[in-house]
């Protein structure tokens, strides 16, 4: 950041940094949050009881993420039964999918899954916050905390989150810990389901990723023309109408995925990053329905195929106890191609 501010500036709230509130009005009263100003037109808001996810995003006047009917509400304990994660799904910038299961409903000798697993329904032990510094020239700021999937006899998840970034950038970086603290080996699905939306999604909008892909979705929800670019409203993705795209990323360097969204008319857009031997997925979610008009872009260890269908196709990952899974992903706000 140019340090234009030298001399001018005391109090570094009144360039940027992190603070920390409670909801208190709506189906989302006495959910904590914490409001991340970059100080370089980002801003968003990060769930802290709802696995340090990310609701709204906004660059400068322009909102980035899709904010689904439900809207920020409370933990559900029971989210991960069936399909009840779909009554908890507020959209944002970011919803974090897993930890030992990516998909729909099933049930199989192994036990018996809702959506998307439980992880977006964990409240997080806030153990870190750290502020820029302009004393010291210190100008990275983060959150850490800590999401405990645990239970008696079965799988104990723990994941160890930093969402971190420096004063002036527009940017943020994920930084994950997925630990088994079980004494037994545990599934581990996991998938970073990024959705943005108007007005930075709209007609015309670029969907940008690079590499191979299939569909498993009804022909007749694939928009028609090209898939890579956005639509008006799509009549047949009313309701529950929507597209799904499997992607085998190709890195553009080393192993190094990227993808994201530009609106040229707004000359603006956001770019994801991540590596492609942590996350081998990614998966475009296209749902274009009047007043609902979403599209996700979600790199995962999986496609949301579920754990069943993962363990027979010899895809499904496994920690051993006491293992240690770090993955690392950036969001960058880009103003050019």
């Amino acid at each position: 950041m140019e340090q234009s501010w030298s001399g001018k500036v005391g109090n570094v709230k009144q360039l940027g940094g992190i603070e920390t509130s409670v909801l208190d009005n709506g189906a989302g009263a006495g959910v904590r949050i914490a409001w991340i100003d970059t100080g370089s037109g980002l801003r968003y808001k990060v769930v802290l009881d709802r696995g340090m996810d990310i609701a709204e995003a906004v660059y400068m006047d322009c909102n980035l993420a899709w904010i689904s009917h439900v809207g920020v509400i409370k933990p559900q304990l029971l989210a991960n039964q069936d399909a009840n994660w779909l009554r908890t799904f507020g959209g944002g910038l970011l919803t974090t999918c897993g930890l030992d299961h990516v998909g729909g409903p099933e049930e199989d000798e192994f036990g018996k899954r809702g959506v998307h697993g439980q992880l977006s329904n964990v409240p997080a032990e806030i153990i870190q916050v750290k502020q820029p510094d302009l004393l010291t020239g210190d100008l990275s700021m983060s959150i850490t905390g800590v999401m405990r999937q645990h239970q008696i006899f079965g799988p104990c998840l723990t994941l160890k989150r930093t969402i971190r970034g420096v004063l002036g950038d527009p940017a943020l970086i994920i930084e994950d810990e997925i630990i088994n603290e079980a004494n037994t080996p545990s599934p581990l699905m996991l998938l970073y389901h990024f959705n943005f939306g108007y007005p930075l999604l709209d007609k015309g909008t670029e969907i940008r990723w690079e590499g191979t892909s299939t569909s498993p979705s009804a022909q007749k929800y694939l928009p028609t023309g090209d898939l890579k670019i956005v639509p008006d409203p799509l009549e047949n993705h009313q309701g529950s109408g929507e597209a799904v795209i499997f992607i085998d990323p190709m890195p553009v360097t080393d192993e190094v995925c990227r993808c994201g969204i530009w609106n040229k008319a707004r000359a603006i857009g956001v770019e994801i990053s991540w590596n492609k031997s942590e996350l081998p997925c990614l998966t475009n979610w296209q749902h274009f329905g009047l007043n609902e008009f979403v599209t996700g872009l979600e790199p995962g260890t999986n496609f949301p195929i579920g754990q069943k269908q993962a363990r027979a196709n010899g895809e499904l990952l496994f920690l051993k106890p006491t293992e240690r899974k770090k993955v690392t992903i950036e969001l960058r706000v880009i103003k050019q191609i």
